[in-house]
């Protein structure tokens, strides 16, 4: 009876450690299903990293003094923020190594000025939308042969391989066009618009914002009619990333709506569509041939009060050309245009004299620069900026107006509104320093940032050649 007993118990504890096991083996192999099927977006909320897949150029992702920046860079972090994550970037050559990356790492997006196109349907999802841009034919400035669409037969076009440029340009040869396409392989857009600048290639095609950009770095180029109408740009993931896309699209829909991608947009292309070729040409002549003269004496200046020697330059180019002897109707003297009353505050005895002229227009842009410490960034700058070029009596006026508004008079873009205004009666009646000519200084730092961004842009395809 006692070893029935024994028998019967040895055999349901079998049973039951059977059973369990089973339970365990079946709960891991849900938890193991469980992690395999995990969506993209919960595996990049749980690691908490994003992976931006992008090209490094101007128009996306580059580095410049041990910061990161570009337009889809800056997009791309508020949308890391937005979910709470670090980003991650990774850069590739080409739309193959995109896929490529995509595919192995589904938690990851590309963010890198992509057309979409039907052919790259088949293969990724795509966002809504964020820029329409058209595809621009690009020619050197002494070409008038090439016109529109029309003229491009038996010519050769130059473009890269896999770009949405080759499949309009497949598309117009179908349409009976007989043009000629020749491909690169490792040969980004920039670097065929500076050989349409040289006159090594007669001819390339780029996105509207890549080639009104780079036309401030190249002004021999011309836009020389479009082959295509509408393109939209946007950022793609995996083909099961459908709950990533759908965050993208909120995201975008959310930055619309509160500025976030108007601030970002404007930083990269807000001056865009403004263009002096007779300004751009002799910027870039006098650059290479009166700025090597000044510049140890700007770099001195700028590193002292720590400022980029770029953006010094760029202030003494819009205020003087370069011109040590320069003076203007009001008065204002030398390379950086100290006025008299200016000097003598500081105690600049020889005004005329480059080095302590530039000693001391860099001092008083730094006292600006300091008095601007509740605006943050790029907005400081460009109110230390803008007093530099009116006084920051008028900028005052400018804030308190903004202020009065409900503007927040931290930011460049409410002193946008409210500068011109200072031109109006009933609004400078009521200032405090009277009558402001409130365009000048929006233009002024529009310039001073344009000459910038090309003397930046030429510092960093220095260090890549």
């Amino acid at each position: 009876m006692n070893l029935s007993k024994n028998t019967f118990f040895k055999n349901q504890l079998k049973k039951f450690v059977l059973l369990l096991i089973a339970v365990f083996f079946i709960y891991g192999c849900e938890k193991k299903n469980d992690s395999i099927r995990l969506s993209p977006l919960k595996k990049i909320i749980n690691s908490g990293e994003i992976t931006m897949i992008t090209y490094n150029n101007a128009n996306c992702y580059y580095q410049y003094q041990d910061q990161y920046m570009g337009f889809e860079y800056d997009l791309a972090r508020a949308f890391a923020d937005y979910l709470g994550v670090v980003l991650k970037v990774q850069t590739v050559d080409k739309w193959e190594d995109m896929l490529d990356i995509i595919q192995n790492n589904p938690g990851s997006f590309m963010a890198a000025s992509l057309t979409i196109t039907k052919e790259r349907q088949k293969q990724v999802l795509f966002s809504d939308p964020y820029m329409n841009v058209v595809q621009n034919i690009i020619v050197h400035r002494d070409n008038d042969n090439i016109n529109s669409i029309n003229d491009l037969t038996d010519k050769v076009v130059h473009v890269r391989k896999g770009t949405a440029y080759e499949e309009r340009l497949m598309a117009l040869r179908q349409q009976g066009i007989d043009l000629k396409i020749e491909l690169y392989e490792d040969t980004s857009s920039e670097e065929l618009i500076r050989r349409v600048a040289e006159k090594n290639i007669e001819m390339t095609i780029a996105d509207s914002n890549i080639a009104l950009l780079n036309r401030r770095y190249y002004p021999q180029i011309k836009l020389s009619g479009a082959v295509s109408k509408n393109d939209s740009l946007a950022w793609a993931v995996h083909p099961d990333a459908e709950q990533l896309l759908k965050r993208i699209n909120v995201f975008f829909k959310t930055i619309n709506n509160n500025g976030v991608f108007l601030k970002i947009y404007n930083q990269y292309y807000g001056d865009i569509d403004f263009f002096d070729y007779a300004d751009l040409d002799k910027f870039h002549r006098l650059i290479d041939s009166h700025l090597p003269r000044y510049l140890p004496l700007i770099k001195k200046s700028a590193k002292q009060h720590g400022f980029d020697w770029r953006l010094i330059a760029s202030m003494i180019y819009q205020e003087s050309h370069l011109d040590p002897k320069a003076q203007s109707g009001s008065g204002a003297c030398g390379l950086m245009q100290i006025t008299r009353s200016t000097a003598k505050r500081l105690g600049l005895k020889d005004i005329f004299n480059p080095e302590l002229n530039i000693k001391t227009g860099v001092k008083l842009l730094g006292i600006l620069y300091a008095l601007y410490d509740k605006a943050e960034g790029e907005d400081r700058l460009y109110l230390a900026i803008a007093a530099y070029n009116i006084g920051q009596g008028h900028i005052l006026d400018a804030r308190n107006l903004a202020e009065s508004m409900g503007l927040d008079p931290n930011l460049w873009s409410s002193l946008s509104k409210t500068l011109p205004l200072l031109m109006e009666e009933k609004y400078y009646k009521k200032s405090l320093y009277g009558y402001c000519r409130g365009i000048e200084p929006i233009e002024y730092v529009s310039k001073v940032m344009i000459y910038y961004d090309i003397l930046k842009q030429q510092n960093i395809r220095s260090q890549e050649n």
